[in-house]
């Protein structure tokens, strides 16, 4: 009697593939898999067999083995695969010790980790409908939006002439209100002393 078969926790229109004991540690496998987010799997898997990191070809595989499962267990279309999540564990560590000065020994930690990528079918034709019908939506919105503000601005383009003639009459009153101050004369004795001085 074998194991009663376990209730699958992915939607239909998503495939998994785990990849365990990759000897690199969790930070820098993080980095690769953040590399390959959200994009789609052609793209992802040409930007894994190019990049300069060790572990790119390792989680490359579990890319493929992800669409493979896609395709042969779920019967989904790879050409509309999407890598949804690509997330990192950790796994074993192996401990070493390295020999230092006065007979000590210091510890040397060799990380494992584990990548799981999830692999998820997009649907182009519906997504490519909306993109379709927004633009219209949109052009009505903001034609609508604009007649009010185009209304708007009619009566305040006329209230401008106004508005200047106003101030223009309010500056020239000022101007006749304060005449400018006369220069004092100097005196016959004050320009005497300073002939004297010089």
């Amino acid at each position: 009697m074998g194991k009663p078969k376990h209730e699958r926790t992915l939607p239909d229109n998503e495939a998994r593939a785990v990849t365990r004991n990759l000897r690199v540690s969790p930070r820098k496998l993080n980095l690769v898999a953040g590399l390959i987010r959200g994009k789609k799997v052609d793209t992802a898997l040409s930007d894994l067999e190019f990049s300069r990191k060790r572990i790119a070809q390792d989680v490359r595989k579990c890319v493929m083995s992800a669409v493979a499962n896609a395709e042969n267990n779920h019967g989904l279309d790879v050409n509309d695969l999407v890598v949804s999540e690509a997330y990192v564990g950790k796994n074993l560590v192996m401990k070493r010790f390295h020999a230092r000065g006065r007979g000590r020994a210091s510890q040397i930690l060799k990380p494992f980790s584990q990548i799981t990528v999830i692999v998820r079918q997009t649907e182009e034709e519906a997504a490519g409908k909306r993109r379709a019908e927004k633009p219209k939506d949109e052009k009505k919105k903001t034609a609508k939006a604009a007649t009010p503000s185009a209304k708007a601005a009619k009566p305040a383009k006329a209230a401008a002439p106004a508005q200047e003639a106003k101030e223009a009459k309010q500056a020239k009153a000022a101007k006749d209100a304060k005449p400018a101050p006369a220069k004092p004369k100097k005196s016959a004795k004050a320009s005497k002393a300073g002939k004297e001085t010089k």
